[in-house]
């Protein structure tokens, strides 16, 4: 279910609740290759199948921030904030990557609002999100995200 904000004032009424989840996602080789190129961070963990299997892991993972940079397309599954001319994403408070993303698992996020203030033009939301792994006993990411949505 995707909650929907069509007046940025009623964004206010969610601080304390939790939101829902987004769909599952796969994360598979290709995409994490992609990250690698994009950001050149080639570490064989991430993009040698072959040798990543006798790593700590038993397999290739996700970068931590490939993880992170899924968090903004997942969390739209989740929040639609319709009622504005211009969101922007203001940055993290905290983040942490307590477990891997092992290659080809499944992928999602948890999201709740954690805070809501006005600012110029507008408000600011502090969303806590949580990616899991399914199966994992441990999430793969907590962050505290940080968002601006002007009228």
């Amino acid at each position: 279910m995707t909650t929907t904000i069509e007046q940025l004032d009623t964004f206010h009424d969610l601080v304390g609740q939790h939101l829902g989840y987004s769909e599952w996602h796969v994360v598979d080789q290709a995409t994490i290759n992609l990250f690698a190129d994009a950001t050149g961070d080639h570490q064989w963990i991430h993009v040698d199948p072959e040798r990543a299997a006798s790593g700590p892991f038993g397999r290739p993972i996700a970068h931590g921030y490939l993880t992170l940079s899924l968090v903004p397309v997942y969390l739209g599954e989740v929040l639609q904030v319709t009622g504005m001319s211009m969101g922007v994403n203001y940055g993290c408070n905290k983040v942490r990557f307590p477990a891997p993303v092992p290659v080809d698992s499944r992928l999602r996020v948890g999201v709740a609002v954690a805070e809501v203030e006005n600012v110029t033009g507008g408000v600011q939301a502090v969303l806590d999100v949580t990616m899991e792994v399914e199966g994992a006993d441990k999430p793969s990411c907590v962050a505290q995200v940080v968002y601006r949505y002007f009228h």
